[in-house]
């Protein structure tokens, strides 16, 4: 493999885990936040939908000018928007200070993932596939590196300043690599954005992009709620957090021959049966019972996030970055707009849950599993419209096969 190619793989992998670190740990410290700055859990729900809106903004503006910049000044900026960010969010006062930081963190998560997605395509033709998913790893991976440097310091009393201040170390270290590093180049007229438009309005893109942002609800509005929904169900939620995303990332390690036996669809279909029953079993047990659940959880979720971005590679080659940019864009999008409504669940919730006379523990409990149990319909809607892509693309599949070896 060209040894260039190999340092800048590096380096998006290390910008990847400070996006994924971001993720972790605002996940672990939502309700030392809402406690300081007095924020209901609507208001909470608005911080965490910045992240998830920045990123969409950044990954649609990404992937329209990635042609034309390059991969090199998006992970720039990707840097620049991280660091300042980060500073913001250390030195907020409020609510307004917060909403502001988060975004601009959120920003600069999607330009990782508009940069570095279609560079390592483009920097690895003949084994696209593999090192998407070996990139993929990092996100998972950077979450269990978050999830139990925050579990640790909040342990030790260190604050969500210092928790967030963290994040500032990978920053900087991807930041120098960025500044040093030289990035490959490529055709301009084979990867052009007029072509990688033309191709998007189609069926069965539009028909991912909705699958997507229902994976992503699945996936990431159970995750980034993990503190809040399970905060007194007896079990540790950052080592819940920590256990569902370290078996993420040794899923997706060994994700090629898995995809190879059973098609991304039928991976697809599989997650969505795992992310079900995972949710479901969350929202009925107590204590360690749990962790058993969110294992099955994770099984779900592992393959979500780089399976649909491969469908658009393999299924809708022709939209290039665009198209992959986009297809993330949606996901995060979409959770941007229900972070607020499940803000909403768990107050509405725990206000239900008020009126029967429990203790405060039963009161947060009874709430996070309401909460769950509002959750579980997404993965239950994946179950069906993936059925209905498994056959759709098996059925074409065998009508290509059958006109190839007629013509032959």
């Amino acid at each position: 493999m060209n040894n260039n190619n190999n340092i800048i793989f590096r380096l998006c992998c290390i910008a990847l885990i400070v996006t994924s670190m971001t993720f972790a740990i605002r996940a672990g410290i939502l309700g030392e936040l809402g406690e300081q700055f007095g924020l209901s859990g609507t208001q909470l729900g608005w911080v965490n939908a910045m992240a998830f809106l920045g990123f969409p903004v950044a990954t649609m503006l990404g992937g329209i000018i990635y042609n034309v910049i390059g991969a090199k000044k998006l992970v720039a900026l990707a840097f620049i928007c991280h660091l300042g960010g980060l500073l913001l969010t250390i030195t907020a006062d409020g609510f307004w200070g917060l909403l502001i930081s988060t975004f601009l963190i959120g920003f600069a998560n999607g330009s990782v993932e508009a940069g570095c997605n279609p560079l390592i395509a483009q920097m690895y033709p003949k084994n696209t596939t593999t090192m998407l998913n070996r990139f993929h790893v990092w996100f998972p991976g950077g979450i269990v590196i978050g999830a139990l440097a925050s579990n640790a310091m909040t342990s030790v009393g260190l604050n969500w300043q210092w928790q967030v201040s963290l994040i500032l170390i990978p920053t900087i270290v991807y930041g120098v690599m960025v500044v040093k590093s030289q990035f490959p180049q490529f055709d301009r007229q084979e990867n052009s954005t007029a072509t990688n438009v033309k191709n998007l309005i189609s069926p069965l893109y539009l028909f991912l992009i909705v699958c997507m942002t229902i994976t992503a609800i699945t996936e990431f509005g159970t995750q980034q709620w993990i503190e809040q929904i399970l905060g007194s169900s007896g079990a540790s939620p950052m080592v819940i957090l920590a256990l569902i995303t370290g078996l993420m990332a040794l899923g997706r390690f060994f994700a090629g021959p898995i995809v190879h036996k059973f098609s991304p669809t039928g991976v697809l279909l599989g997650s969505a049966i795992f992310s079900t029953l995972g949710i479901f079993l969350m929202s009925q047990a107590q204590g360690n019972a749990i962790y058993f659940a969110a294992a099955m959880f994770a099984l779900g979720v592992t393959y979500f996030w780089p399976t649909m971005i491969g469908c658009v590679a393999e299924y809708a080659p022709k939209t290039g970055a665009l198209g992959m940019s986009l297809m993330g864009g949606a996901g995060m999008f979409a959770v941007s707009m229900w972070n607020p409504v499940i803000g909403h669940w768990i107050d509405t919730a725990r206000l239900n849950a008020q009126t029967n006379n429990i203790s405060v523990e039963q009161v947060e409990i009874v709430a996070g599993q309401a909460v769950l149990q509002n959750l579980l319909i997404f993965p239950i809607v994946l179950i069906v419209v993936f059925i209905g892509l498994h056959l759709f693309i098996t059925k074409n599949k065998s009508v290509e096969k059958t006109y190839i070896a007629s013509n032959k």
